[in-house]
């Protein structure tokens, strides 16, 4: 079957996805409850979407197309508070994070939906080993070409995102020393990684869409895991690099900042993109997850190392303007204050383990910064 029309959609609208953890109270470990709550849901109007995820601790909730941070922020605390009263009904918790920090993966029960069980029968293990949280950010845009000029125009940025939305630096009870675990999970799946470099629709979907679609690996673009990618039946790009931040303000933080980016390269005031851009992809996503904002990248093009943290400042004054056309510096202040000052969430989290030594402490923190905020 032929890949489905790119749908135009208006450019530069934005909708936020994020997975959650499901927590017992008691011992704050993963709680198998998706069913329970989702069932409670449907009982009332939900300011959003909420779907179940891969197993039966985790969800996933939507917005609503957005133009700008304020209403996008005000739907994502909607969503949270609906969320968190429910869980209190049922006495579980809401929480963040891109990793629950000591589940045993080998205990978690993939939801029965056809697709969990077909991707379970295909992936084994890693299907429940994929008990990891995500953010993922969509970026309308007119045409199909503008969405592959974005998708390849925004891979220098990857460490960005990655470094700012860290919230994974423990996993089966022990600090990773990585900001960002989770994402060695995603890297796991045949299909993970970067996009091919193409920045004709034509050819992507004539050519290399048909040609995968041949060999049976693939059936759809949901069958591609990589850190960007087309969504055609949206008219859309799909950022999936972010773990889930611990509050819904920096999740709209980070939309944002993804959306004022874009605005930036539609101005196409920098040079195109090319294959050569990638050539340090890989060590770059590295440095992001490993080290976080303290991390080094490569500039694809001057070939000149600097720190991720200077190098999101250095964006962030460019991007100024576009804030003010786009009614977002409230959050590109949120991402400021991330570089800057207060640090990213796996920061956080640490600092909690080295008050109490205990990883479940970590999570208590996760659950009460989502109910609080920042």
């Amino acid at each position: 079957m032929p890949l489905e029309e790119f749908k135009s959609s208006d450019s530069l609208t934005m909708g936020v996805e994020l997975e959650l953890q499901l927590v017992n109270s008691y011992d704050f470990d993963l709680s198998s409850s998706a069913n329970d709550l989702l069932e409670l849901l449907r009982r009332k109007p939900f300011p959003g979407v909420v779907t179940p995820e891969m197993t039966q601790s985790m969800i996933e909730i939507a917005t609503d197309v957005q133009r700008e941070h304020g209403p996008l922020l005000a739907q994502l605390q909607q969503i949270r508070n609906t969320l968190v009263v429910a869980g209190d009904r049922l006495n579980i918790e809401i929480a963040g994070g891109g990793t629950h920090p000591f589940q045993r993966w080998f205990e978690q029960r993939i939801f029965s939906k056809p697709r969990f069980q077909q991707l379970s029968g295909l992936y084994g293990y890693l299907a429940k080993q994929f008990t990891v949280f995500g953010q993922h950010v969509h970026i309308g845009c007119s045409n199909a070409d503008e969405a592959l000029f974005l998708l390849h125009s925004l891979n220098r940025y990857v460490p960005h995102f990655i470094a700012l939305s860290a919230s994974s630096p423990f996993s089966q009870g022990v600090d990773t020393l990585f900001d960002s675990a989770r994402l060695n999970s995603v890297f796991a799946f045949p299909l993970s990684g970067r996009a091919p470099f193409m920045l004709s629709w034509e050819e992507f979907a004539n050519v290399y869409f048909t040609k995968m679609e041949s060999t049976g690996v693939v059936k759809s673009m949901k069958d591609f895991y990589w850190d960007i990618r087309p969504k055609p039946e949206y008219g859309t790009i799909e950022l999936r690099v972010c773990d889930t931040p611990l509050t819904v303000e920096r999740a709209a933080g980070l939309a944002c900042y993804l959306q004022a980016l874009c605005r930036h390269l539609l101005e196409r005031n920098e040079p195109p993109p090319e294959e050569d851009d990638y050539l340090v992809y890989t060590y770059n996503r590295f440095q992001a997850c490993r080290f976080g904002l303290d991390g080094m990248m490569v500039n694809p093009r001057t070939r000149e190392q600097i720190s991720i943290r200077e190098d999101i400042l250095a964006t962030l004054r460019l991007l100024a303007p576009h804030g003010v056309a786009l009614n977002s510096l409230a959050a590109l202040d949120e991402i400021e204050r991330t570089a800057g000052r207060s640090g990213n969430h796996a920061t956080f989290l640490r600092n909690q383990f080295q008050e109490t030594g205990s990883v479940q402490s970590v999570v208590r923190a996760s659950v009460e910064a989502l109910r609080r905020g920042p």
